[in-house]
């Protein structure tokens, strides 16, 4: 859309917000407002008008929103992406001859100059704007242009009426206008930026000791799920499990009679990654699991991994999608001095790219066809960006409601690139920043411009390969932590299930962040009505987010001044200050910790003059502070952190004081 004209004398510069110059989109959900600014300006002293033009990438035409002035050239609007999928938008300006002529004319009447020339201009311009409108504006517009023509007093009284300026406006001449390069949205359902995901192994669903866990074990213990408040249950890879190499308990190289092995060793006689684990059940009961998930307000969500186990059907169809050795197998992956036999990458540079990339898409379209809309990818930086790229463009083209989250613990540069092409969340360096420094400098970065506008956070404080030693070896007090913070920092968090639940912090070895006795390689039935764990902290965590509605967006996360090191403190709000919560957190596990925490109460629109109130939710208990500066204490194990809702004071027209 951009002039070509060389008569075009409008520069457009600066349009925000986007993705390295537009390449990529930026991202929001379903019923954002897009806010856009632009710098626009010209030659001389003309006035300018612009305007923000946005679409759906389906339509034709184009909406358009007047843009408003914010000095110095600058320019801003907004418009409301209401459905899923991808939008356009691009900015306009041009030369607005009206206005200039309308300013002229104020500065020539002052300046008590012979105006009947001026006029006529003004006059011929009106009855051009008549000639594009219609019905009642056109009328009023030829009438208005007759008022000029004629002259005197009262010509000049309609020259300068705000009448004729917004008729003007709206039916505006727009010669040899500039526009902007069009940039693109990407709108995504809710749940791809507020979400709450529950990370659970099929086959240790069994409340059977010994037995192998099905689909309907899982059914049974979804409304446990729900109760803690989750959104999201993943399932690891239900797929059959190689047996040749398979991994044996605690990740041994060999395996006992017994061992279930990795779910993400996939592929067996029994099929591959369109098939399911016989003793998981049959492809009717995983529909059914889906189907009863979202009766209660939960998304199935499936981990895609891809890769194959050496008894793979692909393994023996199409070798000539894999590397091969010198001796003539297939390479097994590696991670020197780490060696995974159990597991073959495909070799993404085969001569066959092609039927390589159409297969795993139809995976993604099978498991879409049994009604899953959420996919958790197995480490995709070891995958192409132009296979991501292509793979989830095609996915969405047909089915924009699907999200993906990456599992990509890599580089800043190649997590932020997979964001880009498409991952709508991604985990993140979150289970390692522990410390008040690293915590406040890793979230700004997540939430600040430009990366806010494409990555999406998901804040897991665990996973079944990761242990931070931090949770190793601050028992409840340092769970307690970490849980309230990934549910509070970011809108999106999840946990693994119920070794999280329990607090489990034994490690394999001193050193070592991985499990004892992990999951990923033997069946462990858990014992949900164990005593002592966090399901009822989870639940009112869960609940405290969905009703306060600051916790939705990462927009507003601030960082506020606390005079100790192992305390942090953070707020958030909703633009219109209607909800605003303050979180502050021990991050010492072992010792009570105090110090003064001081609050911008003129930015969060707090009376200096009134107390206000702190409303604890996760306590229900309420305190009254005075000015922005006031003391907190900490005391682990009883309390390793506060959840506050900022309570305004309000007087009522009978005197009655309350907080709202």
């Amino acid at each position: 859309m951009s002039s070509t004209d060389g008569r075009s004398r409008v520069v457009i510069d600066g349009v925000t917000p986007r993705v390295d110059a537009g390449e990529y989109p930026i991202k929001r959900i379903v019923g954002d407002t897009v806010t856009v600014e632009a710098v626009a300006y010209a030659d001389g002293h003309d006035a300018l008008a612009s305007a923000l033009l946005y679409r759906r990438d389906a339509d034709v035409e184009w909406s358009e929103v007047p843009m408003e002035p914010l000095g110095n050239d600058g320019w801003r609007a907004s418009f409301r992406v209401d459905e899923i999928g991808p939008y356009r938008y691009t900015v306009m300006a041009w030369i607005d001859r009206f206005a200039t002529w309308s300013h002229d004319l104020k500065k020539r009447l002052g300046a008590e100059r012979d105006l009947g020339i001026d006029l006529l201009i003004g006059a011929a311009m009106v009855e051009a704007a008549a000639g594009r409108a219609t019905g009642s504006d056109a009328a009023r517009l030829s009438s208005m242009a007759a008022l000029l023509r004629a002259g005197g007093a009262g010509a000049v009284r309609v020259a300068l009426a705000p009448e004729l300026a917004e008729l003007m406006s709206r039916h505006a001449e727009r010669p040899f206008a500039t526009v902007a390069p069009e940039l693109s949205v990407a709108v995504d359902p809710e749940r791809a930026r507020f979400s709450a995901w529950y990370e659970l192994f099929p086959r240790s669903a069994s409340t059977e000791p010994g037995r192998h866990g099905t689909f309907q074990d899982v059914e049974e213990r979804l409304a446990d799920v729900a109760a803690m408040g989750f959104d999201v249950l993943y399932l690891p890879p239900i797929h059959p499990i190689g047996r040749t190499f398979r991994k044996g308990r605690n990740n041994s190289p060999v395996a006992g009679p017994d061992d279930p092995g990795s779910p993400w060793a996939i592929g067996a006689a029994e099929g591959g990654h369109k098939s399911i684990h016989p003793q998981l059940g049959t492809l009717e009961e995983f529909r059914h699991l889906v189907a009863r998930a979202q009766d209660h307000g939960i998304e199935i969500a499936l981990d895609i991994a891809f890769q194959c186990s050496p008894d793979h059907p692909y393994a023996k169809e199409h070798p000539e999608w894999f590397r091969m050795r010198p001796d003539g197998t297939i390479q097994y992956a590696e991670n020197p001095p780490k060696k995974y036999q159990d597991i073959y990458p495909f070799d993404f540079e085969t001569d066959h790219w092609r039927e390589l990339w159409d297969e795993l898409k139809s995976v993604l379209d099978f498991w879409i066809d049994q009604g899953v809309r959420i996919f958790r990818v197995d480490n995709p930086h070891t995958k192409p960006f132009g296979f991501w790229e292509w793979l989830i463009g095609q996915v969405k083209a047909a089915h924009p409601d699907v999200i993906f989250l990456a599992e990509a613990f890599t580089r800043p540069n190649v997590l932020f690139r997979l964001a880009k092409l498409g991952f709508a969340q991604s985990y993140n360096y979150f289970p390692w920043r522990n410390s008040k420094d690293e915590l406040t400098e890793y979230l700004t970065e997540l939430t600040q411009a430009p990366a806010r506008e494409f990555f999406g956070p998901n804040l897991w404080p665990s996973t079944p390969d990761i242990l931070p030693e931090y949770l190793q070896f601050g028992g409840r007090p340092a769970f307690v932590a970490r849980l309230v913070l990934a549910a509070t920092l970011g809108p999106s968090y999840g946990i693994y299930g119920p070794a999280f639940e329990q607090c489990l912090g034994a490690p394999l070895a001193p050193g070592k962040e991985e499990y004892l006795h992990s999951e990923k390689y033997e069946i462990r039935p858990w014992d949900t009505d164990r005593s002592g764990t966090l399901a009822g902290l989870i639940g009112r965590l869960n609940r405290i987010r969905r009703e306060n509605l600051a916790f939705r967006t990462n927009d507003s996360l601030r960082f506020h001044r606390i005079d100790n090191d192992q305390l942090i403190a953070y707020g958030k709000s909703t633009p219109d200050l209607a909800s605003q919560v303050l979180v502050v957190v021990n991050l010492d596990p072992h010792h009570a910790q105090a110090g003064f925490l001081e609050l911008p109460l003129e930015e969060m629109k707090i009376d200096l003059r009134q107390p206000y109130q702190l409303h604890d939710l996760l306590t229900d208990a309420r305190y009254l502070w005075y000015g922005p500066r006031n003391y907190v204490e900490l005391r682990p194990p009883d309390r390793q952190a506060h959840v506050f809702a900022i309570r305004r004071r309000v007087r009522t027209e009978h005197d009655f004081d309350y907080y709202l």
